[in-house]
């Protein structure tokens, strides 16, 4: 890996860390100082930090991750981004006040459950089955 694209990723995963983070706990002020239109919730604004924060991850998994056999943008990447995606909609879905009908708390439990088990399938299949392998 040459240093360019060393450089390159470690701005691009520090840019999504820290916007991610101001999105997920500074849902508010973050889209008045975007000048992103406003809601009546904080929802969708929280969810894309959750999903900024684990491509993240990933963009330090890609740096990072040779030494350890991981890669980030590949599996590894979307084992975070499925991970810090589908709990931030849960969390949000026990804890938030989002004023949504039953049938769509249903659609985002579903979906939130099916991309958490997901990644935990893939994780699994990747990390514990190689292990045995070993």
């Amino acid at each position: 890996m040459n240093l360019s694209r060393n450089i390159l990723l470690l701005v691009d995963a520090i840019v999504n860390l820290i916007l991610g983070l101001f999105l997920l706990f500074f849902p508010a002020g973050i889209i008045e100082l975007l000048g992103l239109p406003p809601t009546n919730t904080h929802f969708y604004a929280s969810i894309l930090g959750a999903v900024l924060f684990g491509i993240g991850i990933a963009l330090l998994l890609e740096l990072l991750g040779p030494q350890k056999q991981v890669v980030g943008l590949g599996i590894g990447g979307v084992i975070a981004i499925n991970f810090c995606g589908s709990i931030v909609l849960m969390l949000w879905l026990i804890f938030g006040t989002l004023e949504i009908p039953l049938r769509g708390r249903i659609i985002l439990w579903i979906v939130g459950l099916l991309v958490f088990f997901i990644g935990v399938a893939e994780w699994y299949a990747t990390f514990v089955a190689r292990q045995r392998q070993d």
